[in-house]
């Protein structure tokens, strides 16, 4: 028999909601990997959060570069808005989804 979880199971405090939320925000995602580090669901989504900005930022410093620097600018504000939406999303099934690559780099931290 398959033991299915209620929603009083899943649910979350709405504080590490709004910190997991705050991951995924650009450069707000230093705030809960700042003051929220014991919460394992919060860091967990921080550290993705951490390795997304600085994705984006690299990427801004990619412009510089001639003919391949606006190429991968474009595609990695795609790839990082994508990746946003599906953490977000994560967050707000009180899921823990572990992007590829992204993901390693952010056990890594």
């Amino acid at each position: 028999m398959i033991k299915r979880l209620t929603a009083q199971q899943t649910r979350l405090p709405s504080r590490s909601r709004l910190m997991g939320t705050f991951s995924y925000l650009g450069v707000l995602c230093l705030i809960p990997l700042i003051f929220n580090h014991e919460d394992e669901f919060v860091h967990f989504h921080a550290r993705q959060g951490v390795v997304l900005w600085i994705w984006g930022v690299l990427a801004i410093f990619s412009l510089n570069i001639p003919l391949l620097g606006p190429f991968f600018f474009s595609s990695s504000v795609f790839f990082i808005t994508l990746l946003t939406l599906a953490g977000l999303l994560s967050v707000a099934l009180s899921r823990r989804w572990r992007f590829p690559l992204v993901g390693f780099l952010a056990g890594r931290l």
